[in-house]
């Protein structure tokens, strides 16, 4: 699965890297190395101008709330569930198959963590994890495939907007950190991953291939971000593993 990422660029460094004109994406942005379900969170996604659904779709980056809320849910509260989705059953499973068809979207990140389960024994008997960092080796922003919902809050007559990010299988070479990985969505593909008027699912499920092996580099940091109150760029330092 993919619980904790980070992202740190400012508005404008996305802006560019996305192609999102600057009057369609959101002005501030706090970088935060340890990003958790339920934050908000820059996400970019393609939707037509206000009022104009026959219009073009127009690239937008904003801020959305991490843990999918199906239209149909009567308690947003679901959303802690859906923070991922499986390639696998995306094109049919209710809670992700609407979204899939028509509200998909690149979840910017550094890079994220994923935690190993050592040989170690804690203090409840339990083994205990190290914390790995995976990010690209070029130091590039990876893209991560997501989707996006809006559901209407009836009480408040405001509408949530929020997101799951995909998962597949782990390449070979990270996969003994942990069996999944967020699926990546290459520059090439930018435009038809996002374009809400394309909603073939053999078409969209071919654009989604876990990265290249050696693409990722994966490395141990500090327990301290097991801790979400802790959000500084020491988290993403690598640390030495004691033997």
């Amino acid at each position: 699965m993919c619980g904790r990422y980070a992202t740190s660029k400012a508005s404008g460094d996305l802006s560019r890297e996305f192609d999102v004109d600057p009057a369609h994406a959101v002005a501030d942005l706090e970088a935060d190395y340890n990003v958790a379900p339920t934050k908000q969170v820059p996400v970019v996604l393609s939707r037509p101008p206000r009022g104009e659904q026959q219009a073009s779709p127009q690239r937008q980056l904003r801020l959305l709330k991490w843990g999918l809320v199906p239209s149909w849910a009567k308690d947003p509260a679901i959303g802690n569930k859906l923070i991922n989705a499986r390639m696998e059953t995306i094109a049919d499973k209710p809670s992700f198959r609407k979204a899939f068809a028509t509200r998909r979207a690149l979840v910017p990140a550094d890079g994220y963590y994923e935690w190993y389960a050592t040989d170690q024994v804690g203090p409840r008997g339990k083994p205990v994890k190290q914390p790995f960092f995976i990010r690209p080796k070029d130091g590039g922003v990876l893209a991560m495939a997501g989707l996006y919902e809006l559901w209407r809050d009836k009480v408040a007559d405001d509408w949530l907007w929020t997101f799951t990010v995909i998962t597949t299988s782990a390449e070979d070479t990270l996969g003994h950190i942990h069996d999944r990985m967020p699926v990546l969505v290459e520059p090439e593909h930018y435009d038809e991953w996002l374009d809400p008027r394309i909603s073939d699912p053999e078409q969209l499920l071919g654009l989604l291939v876990p990265a290249a092996p050696g693409k990722l580099d994966a490395y141990p940091v500090s327990t301290a971000v097991n801790n979400v109150k802790n959000g500084g760029s020491e988290l993403v330092q690598p640390i030495e593993l004691q033997a």
